[in-house]
Formats: structure tokens, C-alpha cells, sequence
């Protein structure tokens, strides 16, 4: 089960916000059905790129087996 201030990893593109499939974010909120999630998305340097409102089937848990990648956001 997924909560608030859990990591999560996008599961596909969001191209309007300038995110890919497996960009991390963090679970600000989650909502009383816990059928959304408000999911925080920020660069390294800390700036928000996103604040999504996402559903089960959008996101999917951070695992520790994982390993991270950098890449460069695009500038708006």
C-alpha cells in the first residue's frame, strides 16, 4: 500500500510536465479512498517540476534493488 511521503516511480510519460517513465517522485497526499495520490516531483537542486495528482495505475513503489539515473530536465 502506498502513503503519504512514500517514494514512487512513474510508470509511464508525462510529456506535458516533462517526465518519463521511471522519473521518482514523492506522496505528499493521499486521498481518504486512497484511489489518488498527490505526487511531488523536484529536481536535485530542489526545485518542484511537478505537483500531480496520480492514480494507482500512474505510479508503482520504489524498491531498494533499484538504481537511480540523472538527466537533465527540460528548461520552460
Amino acid at each position: 500500500m502506498i502513503k503519504e511521503l512514500d517514494t514512487v516511480v512513474l510508470t509511464h510519460d508525462f510529456s506535458g510536465h516533462g517526465l518519463k517513465k521511471g522519473d521518482i517522485g514523492a506522496v505528499v497526499h493521499v486521498s481518504s479512498d486512497q484511489a489518488n495520490y498527490e505526487v511531488e516531483f523536484v529536481t536535485a537542486m530542489g526545485k518542484t517540476l511537478a505537483l500531480l495528482t496520480l492514480s494507482q495505475a500512474d505510479i508503482r513503489s520504489f524498491t531498494g534493488d533499484e538504481i537511480l539515473h540523472a538527466r537533465e530536465t527540460v528548461s520552460t
